[in-house]
């Protein structure tokens, strides 16, 4: 029988009433500029904090794919799991997720995967149901895409991301746009973060894969690198759209959370 996720941080992350978080979403993208980038969208990495917090910058990447509206179907969503410890990756075993916008179609691919990356992404909804950070994109992917598409969505446990990036790559198409979600430097000095985060709008955007495995700073880091890595297999250029921390948006500086905005398009 088709099992739906409920949602778990609506109300605490966004708001839980329909009218309050269209009109949140709305104002955000309202507020975010048009930054232009070379050919077709292809991928995203957007913060997923509380709405207060993050969605100012969310919104830059959300206005962005906004165009795409009827041309992209499927979203691979990658995010890091906050609250259960695994190998490999792993689907959430839901046929569907639902928000306070509606229910979005979910779809399980490792059936369809060769057997060497099959065995490393399992099914595990205890680590989905109470995850937040692939569950704040829905209701900005409604607001720009509708109900009508569907999400692929995996948690990235202890991975190596080109390894991952390998299993997704077949499943990338023109119909597909994949989603790192991602935070950067947490509870760091207002100045301290913005160096720390510099490193992040520096090599995320170059592609280059060295220097942010080295030395940047991110809870969703193997997500962003399996996005990296298929960049670069399928050439793909990346560009900053926004960066901002909590203490530019709705926090005190003495401690911040970092948030980075990039776009990768095929020129």
């Amino acid at each position: 029988m088709p099992e739906t996720r409920l949602p778990a941080v609506a109300g605490t992350f966004y708001p839980g009433d329909p009218k309050d978080l269209q009109k949140m979403i709305d104002e955000y993208l309202a507020s975010a500029k048009d930054v232009p980038i070379e050919g077709r969208l292809r991928g995203l990495v957007i913060p997923h904090a509380g709405y207060i917090y993050s969605g100012p910058v969310a919104a830059y990447g959300y206005r962005l794919l906004a165009h795409y509206r009827g041309k992209i179907r499927r979203i691979i969503l990658l995010g890091p799991s906050h609250y259960a410890a695994f190998f490999g990756a792993c689907e959430s075993g839901f046929d569907s997720w639902q928000t306070p916008l509606g229910i979005v179609r979910a779809v399980s691919l490792r059936g369809e995967m060769p057997k060497e990356f099959r065995e490393m992404v399992n099914i595990y909804p205890e680590a989905h149901a109470p995850e937040h950070c692939l569950e704040v994109q829905l209701p900005f992917l409604q607001t720009v895409l509708g109900n009508d598409l569907e999400v692929w969505p995996l948690l990235c446990g202890e991975i190596n991301p080109a390894t991952l990036a390998s299993a997704i790559l077949p499943f990338v198409d023109d119909r597909s746009l994949v989603l790192a979600s991602s935070d950067l430097s947490h509870y760091l000095p207002y100045a301290e973060a913005v160096k720390i985060d510099g490193v992040a709008n520096r090599t995320v955007p170059a592609l280059d894969i060295s220097g942010f495995t080295l030395s940047g700073d991110a809870c969703g880091k193997i997500g962003i690198l399996t996005l990296m890595n298929i960049a670069k297999k399928k050439g793909w250029k990346g560009k900053l759209l926004d960066y901002r921390n909590s203490g530019d948006t709705a926090g005190p500086k003495d401690g911040v959370v970092g948030y980075g905005c990039y776009a990768f398009s095929a020129p």
